[in-house]
């Protein structure tokens, strides 16, 4: 059996935020709501507009607002004690991943505060077939997701990771209980992202939708999204960043696509690609959209080889075609070519093409990372992208060397 979930209510449209929330008051009869986000946006006034609306309703609120990037388990244990002390019945995330991870994590500690971090990370094959069953969540507490970068999709995926401060260890937690309720995907409050965000958001949503599109557990329910968003970004990215807030349009466009390669890769999952960038980021603080962008030709190159050395695991379809596949995304997207290796070719080259026009540099040394130190991770680095959760869903099963191939490519540019 396959799959498609998505959370219960995605709101949509410029300016959709208050009439979205005024389900909580008028439909629920909510009573009391618990704002988690970061520093910046609470003190930028962000949070404003939320809170007037539950004032307007008569719901209490509190806000937590100590959430750092690569947010902590501490951080999290911190909120929720908070979370405890006021005993919310909605929780409302605002922010980028980071908020949104935090946030997830704060409303399971919150509903199941028996709930144990190392079984919940355990690794899966399918989601649904894991060894640790999750516990039902949304019990005590209703919750939305409201993003404010076009960037993560992480109000519409059931994945949260959250890094142990004392021990260093980054643990990625996947389940389906892990969907918000609501979504509210409103690009007024993405209207003014720096550029540096709006390049490595926009190219993370790119690298989102295309690996979720030549996933082993790709469907007709996904390409469509995943589809759909490589043209949005195409057509709508270089503005965005450009212009920024001049071009309402563009920043729009950026959000949507940055929710629907949410949907695409919730339920297709990511593959290799995701894998290096997470450790690349762990390792030389890259950050996350940047690491995707300078390894994206590169794996994508990889995937397309017609004979690969290990084909990917439990796949939907009898042999190797991520060449076919990418030719497929290419063509919708607009590259033209007489055999699927032209189309696949002038894909890359209009990939290329959009890193060049939203100022990502061609390689990672040129991000000044340290050459020795580079080296010296590398190992640890492959090794660990080889293990991650992301990998087995890769059109093509990497070997740790094939990893490490990559890596050196990406760092020194061909």
């Amino acid at each position: 059996m396959l799959w498609f979930r998505t959370p219960e209510k995605v709101y949509f449209k410029k300016g959709c935020m208050p009439v979205a929330l005024d389900e909580l008051g008028t439909v629920m009869h909510k009573k009391k709501a618990f704002i988690v986000t970061d520093t910046f946006l609470y003190k930028n006034g962000y949070t404003k507009g939320i809170e007037d609306k539950l004032d307007e309703m008569g719901i209490q609120h509190t806000c937590f607002y100590n959430v750092a990037p690569d947010p902590t388990l501490q951080c999290a244990e911190e909120g929720v004690a908070q979370m405890r002390a006021f005993e919310p019945d909605t929780i409302i995330a605002l922010g980028g991943g980071s908020a949104m991870d935090a946030a997830k994590i704060m409303w399971l500690m919150y509903e199941h505060p028996e709930a144990n971090f190392e079984d919940m990370a355990m690794d899966f094959m399918d989601i649904r077939k894991r060894v640790f069953t999750f516990p039902k969540m949304g019990e005590k507490a209703y919750f939305v997701a409201i993003p404010t970068s076009s960037g993560t999709g992480s109000e519409v995926t059931p994945f949260a990771i959250i890094t142990d401060a004392t021990t260093g260890v980054k643990w990625p937690i996947a389940d389906y209980e892990l969907l918000p309720n609501m979504a509210i995907v409103d690009v007024d409050n993405a209207m003014t992202a720096p550029k540096g965000l709006t390049s490595a958001s926009g190219i993370d949503v790119m690298t989102h939708a295309i690996e979720a599109y030549v996933s082993i557990m790709a469907t007709d329910y996904t390409d469509g999204l995943a589809m759909k968003a490589v043209k949005m970004v195409f057509e709508n990215l270089p503005s965005a960043y450009e212009n920024g807030a001049n071009d309402p349009k563009a920043r729009e466009e950026m959000h949507n696509a940055s929710c629907m390669a949410g949907m695409a890769f919730a339920n297709a999952f990511l593959g290799v690609n995701h894998s290096m960038a997470h450790k690349l980021g762990a390792f030389h603080h890259l950050p996350h959209g940047v690491a995707n962008a300078v390894l994206l030709t590169e794996v994508m190159r990889y995937n397309a080889a017609e004979v690969p050395t290990k084909m990917g695991t439990f796949s939907q379809y009898q042999y190797p075609h991520a060449l076919a596949r990418y030719a497929e995304l290419g063509r919708f997207a607009g590259c033209v070519g007489s055999t699927d290796e032209e189309v696949f070719e002038n894909f890359l080259a209009k990939l290329e093409d959009l890193k060049e026009k939203i100022g990502i540099k061609k390689t990672i040394k040129d991000y000044g990372i340290d050459e020795k130190y580079f080296l010296d991770t590398l190992d640890d680095m492959c090794e660990q992208a080889f293990n991650d959760q992301c990998t087995g869903a890769n059109p093509r099963y990497p070997l740790i060397k094939e990893i490490k191939d990559i890596y050196l490519k990406c760092y020194y540019g061909k």
